[in-house]
């Protein structure tokens, strides 16, 4: 029995050690900017690299809670809207123009590769970081997946948003495959973006860019703090925009946009009613409001009326109301918002896009409580009593904090690292191939 409680403390500790190696691999992975950096990371692979080479174990656990915290908890990094970052820009254009003149980087076959592995595709793999700086030559093996290709894969995972696994999975492969004159576009589109951009960020915003599905609160020209998001499906899209932060909404009552109304949920309902069940405003707290503002009762609507559209629908704040414990509300158009949500699970993936264009936060409270430093008697404390207690309570920002929703798929930071993201929405006009990964 003791020998048995060992061995599970053994496990756990090497568990733990693995995720922190990749946390911290990940983290050396963004400050270098040409050498590749020396530490140890998790060997990670997923079920497409089945294989039956002798040289790897292809049957190693594939470590999704590792790869979900990397997702949910990414480093601080560089502000995007840096003015800083224009000049290096600039010189990203210069490097990859001379890439594109000199033909590019060769397409690399689907095929498994990971550490170990060995074959034709990893020389093609090297020559490829080589060139984008990911790699240095530093092996007379070329054709070996060595340690050193294994750091190099997981800096241009961290560049392109993915989660650095130090394998090539099939995201992985497509970012490889972008062609270099798509990314030269795609560097340039960004630095007319940037300019306007920079030129009008105050020095205390947040900032929200869509498609790094990342939120970033920055004061000073430095990172507080960064935030995964979960951001507009691609027929719901997120807009762009510049507001203020002027409110706090704390235990809010939903009001059912009415595009969800038609989209979701009188489909959902009607769904339902065909099976004969009825309870779908009920179960989630819903009420149904007519134009004198009173509550029908939802076991007597007709769903297959088109009457349902003509209700106003309002979720009760609970535990699972839509927009979680609180509500962050500014001035736009497009009536969206920043929010809470009960449905955590959805940070801890690489793809972020399954809202209706509101932006779900990672961490709220974090965020929260920086918005409200200076208004008294606000503090972190305070803020996760108001998640304990389910207080309805709204506050009004004695400090706005100005808000901007942004689309920028290419930046450079001030470590020399050139960045890049999928073209969510496609619009830098290179087509599909930027956004298929």
């Amino acid at each position: 029995m003791q020998q048995t409680n060992k061995l599970k403390n053994q496990n756990a500790q090497f568990t733990k050690m693995k995720r922190s190696a990749l946390k911290l691999a990940a983290i050396a992975a963004i400050s270098s900017t040409m050498a590749v950096s020396v530490s140890s990371g998790a060997n990670a692979y997923d079920s497409w690299f089945g294989g039956n080479e002798d040289s790897v174990d292809w049957n190693q656990t594939f470590d999704r809670s590792a790869a979900r915290e990397w997702e949910m908890n990414p480093p601080k990094g560089f502000p995007t809207l840096d003015k800083g970052n224009l000049p290096l820009m600039k010189e990203a254009v210069k490097r990859y123009a001379a890439i594109v003149s000199a033909g590019g980087w060769r397409q690399i076959p689907k095929g498994k590769m990971g550490p170990g592995y060995s074959g034709p595709n990893v020389a093609l793999l090297r020559k490829r970081l080589e060139l984008t700086g990911d790699l240095q030559k530093n092996s007379s093996y070329y054709k070996n997946y060595d340690y050193y290709v294994e750091r190099a894969v997981k800096r241009f995972q961290v560049r392109h948003g993915l989660t650095p696994m130090g394998i090539v999975d099939r995201r992985t492969l497509r970012a490889l495959n972008v062609p270099a004159k798509v990314r030269l576009r795609q560097i340039r589109t960004n630095i007319a973006r940037l300019n306007a951009l920079t030129r009008n960020a105050a020095k205390r915003y947040v900032s929200v860019n869509v498609p790094a599905q990342q939120i970033e609160v920055v004061e000073n020209g430095r990172i507080v703090s960064r935030h995964a998001a979960v951001v507009g499906k691609v027929d719901r899209q997120t807009p762009r925009l510049r507001s203020k932060i002027h409110e706090i909404n704390f235990n809010p009552f939903w009001h059912v946009p009415q595009s969800i109304v038609r989209k979701d949920l009188v489909p959902k309902a009607r769904a339902e009613a065909k099976r004969g069940r009825y309870d779908l405003l009920e179960r989630f707290k819903i009420s149904a409001i007519d134009g004198s503002g009173r509550k029908v009762d939802p076991r007597k609507i007709n769903w297959n009326s088109n009457s349902v559209y003509n209700y106003r629908y309002r979720q009760d704040p609970w535990k699972d109301n839509s927009m979680g414990f609180v509500k962050i509300n500014f001035h736009n158009k497009h009536a969206v918002y920043m929010h809470d949500t009960p449905s955590k699970s959805l940070f801890g993936r690489n793809l972020r896009a399954h809202s209706s264009g509101c932006i779900r936060v990672q961490n709220v409270k974090q965020l929260v409580a920086w918005l409200l430093k200076d208004n008294k008697d606000w503090s972190r404390s305070r803020v996760d009593q108001m998640q304990t207690n389910g207080e309805r309570k709204d506050v009004r920002l004695k400090t706005r904090a100005p808000v901007y929703f942004i689309y920028v798929t290419s930046w450079a930071t001030r470590d020399g690292t050139v960045h890049f993201r999928r073209d969510l929405y496609k619009q830098d006009g290179v087509g599909a191939t930027a956004a298929n990964y």
